[in-house]
């Protein structure tokens, strides 16, 4: 029996998201939700999560399992989320399919093939970073935690460089929840148009990537075993975005949380806790996707305090917030990066885990390692000030993370306030 309970209508610009978080777990293992107007349960106590994550009575499917689905796709700035045809949305068997078809992208064989051409990527732009002006901010988001991911996903898939930025700013796109429906439309058309280019650009000319391969297997109907049409270009779309939006804010997050904790940082300087330590802790703490839409219920799901997730309503992930539990993690709102218990639900769970998490843990990993090594001295540009989060209440990461890069001289006194009591405004790339 479902029970009256009030709705929380979370944020889509992503501000306060800590403390919506608090909210929800004060709600109850599962709270319902108002996410741009549609209705869902958001589960935020870990063990449930991890249950229904794992459960065959809660889909992904929502043409299946979904009552309100067509009704919602026609209106829903997040239509798109739910509206894909690949292995995001998929369910049971088909969702096998589609995923042993993606799986050798992301083979350990191909990782460990692929970490020189990472490490070639870091170099090249820390080398750059270090080529900026001396003294000014530079916007670590810009020149590093947004070019690596995009061009070790566009390596992967075979996007031609001069394709990359436009790929980033599409992809922008969909994970920004403050967009109009009519806003997020003309983004989605646009982000088909290039991908439907991609597609007749390798069909014409393959190449050694997962573009042609996946291309490959739509074309080979014999068995039945083919991708359709719309799920090439989805798969395309899943594995370009997920490979390069998250990485980015785990970036960010990780290179945030070491400058504004620098004993965190003094135990990776003094070994007592290596960079696979933070880039854990970073997933747990500060998660790349705080809420992840949709799933179903295919039953009645039944909730520990004697409500009822109803069959074909839709359920929320709210990953950031379960990450946080205290019943999961001692001290949970605290970094440690010497924390035993590493879990954390950063990578979903069960059959729908990312495929690209050995991937996007070694380009951090590389990327951290090699900016703390070149700057030693590295701290924020404004320590007072706190950064904007980007505008969603899916991705979690800062719109810009201005750094300086070397130790003060007498110089950058005198220019962090040349007014006695006014503060000075960071002058960063792009604005």
């Amino acid at each position: 029996m479902t029970t009256q309970q009030s709705v929380l209508v979370l944020d889509p610009s992503g501000a306060g998201h800590h403390a919506e978080h608090r909210a929800l777990r004060e709600g109850g293992a599962a709270t319902r939700v108002d996410v741009l107007g549609v209705q869902a349960w958001s589960v935020s106590d870990p063990a449930l999560l991890k249950q229904l994550l794992t459960s065959p009575d809660v889909s992904k499917d929502g043409r299946a399992h979904w009552p309100a689905f067509g009704e919602v796709v026609a209106t829903w700035p997040l239509a798109l989320w739910v509206a894909v045809e690949n292995m995001f949305t998929a369910y049971g068997a088909n969702h096998r399919k589609l995923r042993r078809l993606v799986a050798p992208a992301f083979s350990a064989r191909r990782i460990v093939a692929i970490q020189p051409a990472v490490e070639e990527i870091v170099t090249r732009l820390v080398d750059r970073i270090a080529d900026l002006p001396a003294g000014e901010p530079v916007d670590l988001r810009q020149e590093l935690a947004y070019p690596l991911p995009i061009a070790v996903i566009g390596h992967l898939m075979g996007v031609p460089e001069d394709r990359r930025e436009r790929f980033r700013a599409l992809v922008d796109g969909v994970f920004d929840t403050t967009l109009s429906q009519a806003e997020a439309q003309t983004n989605t058309a646009r982000l088909y148009e290039v991908l439907d280019q991609l597609i007749a650009a390798k069909r014409e000319t393959p190449g050694d990537d997962m573009t042609s391969l996946l291309i490959t297997a739509r074309d080979d109907e014999e068995d039945g075993s083919g991708l359709s049409p719309e799920e090439l270009r989805d798969t395309l779309l899943l594995m370009i975005s997920a490979g390069y939006e998250t990485t980015v804010n785990v970036i960010d997050q990780a290179v945030h949380t070491l400058l504004t904790r620098p004993d965190q940082l003094a135990l990776v300087r003094k070994g007592e806790a290596g960079w696979d330590d933070v880039v854990e802790e970073t997933l747990r703490h500060e998660p790349a996707v705080k809420h992840l839409p949709l799933r179903y219920a295919v039953t009645d799901i039944p909730l520990p305090d004697g409500r009822t997730i109803a069959r074909g309503e839709a359920i929320l992930a709210s990953y950031a917030a379960a990450n946080r539990h205290p019943d999961w993690h001692e001290d949970a709102d605290t970094f440690d990066a010497t924390r035993t218990v590493k879990e954390h639900l950063a990578f979903g769970h069960g059959v729908h885990f990312c495929l690209g998490a050995p991937l996007a843990r070694m380009e951090v990993v590389l990327a951290l390692r090699s900016l703390f090594d070149r700057f030693p001295d590295i701290r924020l540009a404004d320590p007072e000030r706190d950064l904007p989060p980007v505008p969603s209440l899916i991705s979690n990461g800062h719109q810009r993370l201005p750094v300086l890069l070397h130790a003060a001289g007498p110089s950058d006194r005198q220019a962090a306030d040349p007014v006695p009591g006014q503060r000075r405004q960071p002058n960063m790339p792009g604005s």
